[in-house]
């Protein structure tokens, strides 16, 4: 198996970088700036004609879009532990999967740009401001069921959390208020916690 990667860490890429090392998969980074062009040269658009990271190639199997990324890889090479086995319970990783996409990206991604990553002078802090008050609901109801279960899924780390913690993770990085989501703080530090996790950060 030939597993190459192209992305670099600070980016979506590091979703797929903590899959890799979690399943314990030997992969070659291929360096790819989204900056610059580096996602929009010919030899990369053949990979990805979307011109975003990240993407895979898997011995001439090529698939973009980095949640379908992780769920691929954890069923191929998780399934039955990492990857739940049970239909219902593999429906409910895809569930959390998606949900982190649609409920809690893009007001993480709205706060991060416009308090850590823009210049002072391009910031909105309006902006950032109201995306904080839209993360209230979706951060409510991981807090909730977090509460009730060590993880998503029950008592065991799966695909669903590293899928949801990774994104969730941009909002901490925005600096959003989590005390009032103590159950939310604690299960996304024990998820990033986890060594794998941590040789995906030594990348960025």
């Amino acid at each position: 198996m030939a597993l190459k990667i192209y992305g670099v860490a600070l980016s979506r890429t590091y979703r797929t970088l903590w899959m890799a090392e979690e399943l314990g998969l030997p992969f070659e980074l291929v360096e790819t700036p989204f900056t610059g062009g580096g996602a929009r040269t010919p030899e990369y658009l053949k990979i990805n004609p979307n011109a975003r990271i990240p993407a895979i190639d898997e011995d001439g199997f090529i698939l973009w879009e980095s949640l379908a990324i992780n769920l691929y890889l954890a069923k191929k090479y998780g399934f039955g532990s990492f990857y739940p086995s049970a239909l219902e319970d593999e429906a409910r990783a895809w569930q959390w999967s998606f949900w982190g996409i649609t409920e809690v990206e893009r007001p993480a991604m709205t706060a991060l740009f416009n308090r850590v990553v823009l210049a002072e002078d391009k910031r909105d802090m309006l902006a950032a401001e109201d995306a904080e008050k839209a993360l209230f609901s979706p951060l409510s109801v991981l807090d909730g069921v977090v509460s009730r279960s060590r993880y998503l899924l029950g008592s065991e780390f799966t695909v669903a959390d590293l899928n949801v913690a990774a994104i969730v993770r941009n909002a901490h990085h925005a600096r959003v208020d989590f005390t009032p989501f103590p159950n939310a703080a604690s299960w996304l530090c024990a998820c990033h916690d986890r060594p794998a996790a941590q040789r995906a950060r030594q990348r960025e």
